[in-house]
């Protein structure tokens, strides 16, 4: 199956609510629409997780990060743009997001991914993508489709080919936490 042919079918699911399996620029993940509580609350399902975790969300650039974050702290851009490994950036004040999908204190780790499967699909959906990763709780994290369980396989409607993995780290991101007052803390190097 070609890209474009995947990116179609994918967004028809999120679209409809469901989750799917897909690869990112880190490892594969599971995802659905950001905005929507019953599809978080799925994912959450599958994975066997307490809904009292936040999710990383991915957004397909700034324009849609600065939709969905009511202010950005200002070293946020210049700490994407020197970036050279996935980076997840925790913010405060996530707002239009599913609140299944937010820390209790508001804030959200959003990342802008470097795959072109990724970005074509949340451009295409044209809203923010969940992404965590394609295993249940507690287990290792698969670094590869290969790795991932039958059970995880099986609990999505819908998944990518595993072709479309091209490009992607194997490793999760890095995460750093950004206050309003300039504040940075390291979260996972």
């Amino acid at each position: 199956m070609n890209i474009i042919a995947a990116v179609e079918e994918a967004v028809k699911i999120l679209k409809e609510g469901g989750i799917i399996l897909y690869p990112t620029d880190t490892v594969w993940g599971i995802g659905c629409d950001a905005t929507n509580p019953k599809a978080v609350e799925k994912v959450f399902a599958l994975k066997k997780r307490s809904d009292s975790k936040s999710l990383i969300v991915l957004v397909d650039g700034p324009d849609m990060l600065y939709r969905y974050i009511k202010e950005v702290p200002e070293i946020a851009d210049q700490l994407i743009e020197v970036a050279d490994t996935p980076l997840t950036i925790i913010y405060p004040g996530a707002v239009g997001l599913a609140a299944n999908v937010t820390a209790e204190d508001g804030s959200v780790g959003i990342r802008i991914p470097d795959h072109e499967f990724c970005k074509k699909l949340i451009y295409k959906f044209r809203r923010p993508v969940v992404s965590t990763s394609a295993n249940i709780s507690g287990e290792a994290s698969p670094l590869h489709f290969g790795d991932i369980s039958k059970d995880v396989r099986d609990g999505v409607d819908w998944c990518a080919d595993p072709d479309l993995e091209a490009g992607a780290t194997g490793k999760p991101s890095s995460i750093i936490q950004l206050g309003l007052g300039g504040e940075i803390k390291i979260i996972r190097k």
